[in-house]
């Protein structure tokens, strides 16, 4: 049994080394070249309407609120300054969303976003995510790089095509620390022992940011009301969880399993429920031992039969937020095709790790 365990282990980290290295790489020179044109893009935008400042900016050869949501397709969070006049409420009536509402009537003028506020008092993300489409808009025609980019019609989203290769999606949004979200008081759930307090305090401490994008969850049924919602979002916070042990190596193999093998009509997976199996895989089993390097084998495993149970039920719930289910939406075949897909590729693996060398 431990000679098989050590086997896979290996067969993984020789996978990690060429296959999972070899993608990072490829990946960060594709964020280098998309970010230049998204910079040009968006200095353009600021010029024209100094209220949307480009955040865009490099620490640590990584570029804060880029998130890679596959090879060629990446998400930018523009952040936006001043939330100050509003009250953030999430009473739980759209799952995923809340709302930005003016603490007191009497300061809308007081707002950097007066004419975004309605009649009602929330600060609409609908329209301020409408004016920074057509600011972008305007802002490709002007930029450097106009030759090689353009808007992707029919959505209410901001996304622009880069060199016919790559999609990139701007997203306004508000950076919200010192608050932690009423719909994920739930946890840390109190009888697991992970993650420890401190790593608990930084994880609020991170907080979470409010985005400008359409509310799946709301699935094409959108009152006016809830087109105004803002979508949370925790990848800072989820980034801090995934600290320590060989929990990253074992995101990593799953990233790259994903873009070879589970690239699949209907789009069912996505990197993001990989990130929120691994984390739910870190309360299973809360021990930093369970997370040694030797353990990769056995938490994959269990990562890939959880997201087979996940596809068959058709629900996979947000980690923070579980009333949010990020199957919602997916056409049932799709998910049917995945998990019979994710199956043949944990018994391959699984039963012969060699296979690894060809998968």
């Amino acid at each position: 049994m431990i000679a098989a365990q050590a086997k896979l282990v290996y067969h993984l980290n020789k996978y990690y080394n060429e296959k999972c290295q070899a993608r990072k790489a490829a990946i960060s020179k594709t964020i280098r070249e998309v970010c230049k044109v998204v910079s040009d893009v968006l200095k353009e935008v600021e010029v024209q309407e100094p209220r949307f400042i480009s955040s865009l900016s490099e620490m640590d050869n990584r570029f804060e609120g880029l998130e890679v949501i596959s090879p060629t397709e990446f998400e930018v969070v523009l952040y936006l300054n001043q939330m100050g006049v509003f009250n953030f409420v999430d009473d739980g009536s759209l799952p995923g969303c809340a709302v930005l509402k003016l603490s007191d009537g009497r300061k809308r003028s007081m707002s950097l976003w007066v004419e975004f506020i309605t009649a009602s008092g929330y600060l609409s993300a609908r329209k301020i995510r409408s004016r920074f489409q057509t600011l972008v808009a305007q802002a490709v025609d002007k930029c450097s790089y106009r030759d090689v980019v353009k808007m992707v019609a029919d959505t209410s989203e901001v996304k622009l095509r880069i060199r016919d290769r790559y999609v990139v999606q701007i997203t306004p949004a508000f950076k919200c620390t010192g608050i932690w979200p009423r719909s994920a008081a739930h946890w840390p759930l109190p009888h697991i022992p992970w993650p420890g307090p401190n790593r608990v305090a930084e994880v609020k401490a991170e907080g979470f940011n409010l985005l400008s994008k359409e509310c799946y969850s709301l699935n094409g049924k959108q009152s006016s009301a809830e087109s105004d919602a803002w979508v949370l979002q925790f990848a800072e916070a989820e980034n801090r969880l995934l600290l320590g042990g060989c929990r990253k190596k074992c995101l990593s193999v799953l990233k790259a399993l994903r873009d070879r093998h589970l690239e699949l009509p209907g789009t069912p997976l996505n990197n993001y429920h990989m990130k929120t199996l691994l984390s739910y895989e870190c309360e299973k089993h809360p021990r930093e031992s369970d997370w040694d390097e030797n353990c990769l084998g056995d938490r994959l495993n269990g990562i890939l039969l959880q997201l087979i149970s996940c596809l068959q039920c058709r629900r996979c719930p947000h980690y923070f937020l579980p009333n949010l289910d990020l199957f919602q939406g997916k056409p049932h075949s799709a998910l049917e095709n995945a998990a019979k897909q994710t199956w043949r590729l944990a018994r391959e693996i699984l039963t012969n790790p060699k296979s690894l060398e060809k998968l």
